[in-house]
């Protein structure tokens, strides 16, 4: 593995053996923490959103089904 700065940036660089499903979830991960490195939510802020959200696709899934009251 090698790295090497250039400007803004950081190359990784890796031997062609290593699986690429592998470095996939690793740099799904760093993006993630590259996403939320300056976010101020709580989590409590992510857990009430997602009630919404979840909420929000319950009540169109019985829409679409037609199990409305």
């Amino acid at each position: 593995m090698i790295v090497e700065r250039q400007d803004n940036e950081i190359l990784v660089r890796f031997s062609a053996g290593i699986k690429t499903s592998r470095i996939q979830a690793i740099l799904d991960y760093l993006r993630y923490e590259e996403l939320t490195s300056k976010s101020t939510a709580t989590e409590n802020d992510v857990d009430v959103l997602l009630k919404k959200v979840k909420k929000g696709r319950w009540n169109r899934t019985k829409k679409d089904l037609g199990l409305n009251d």
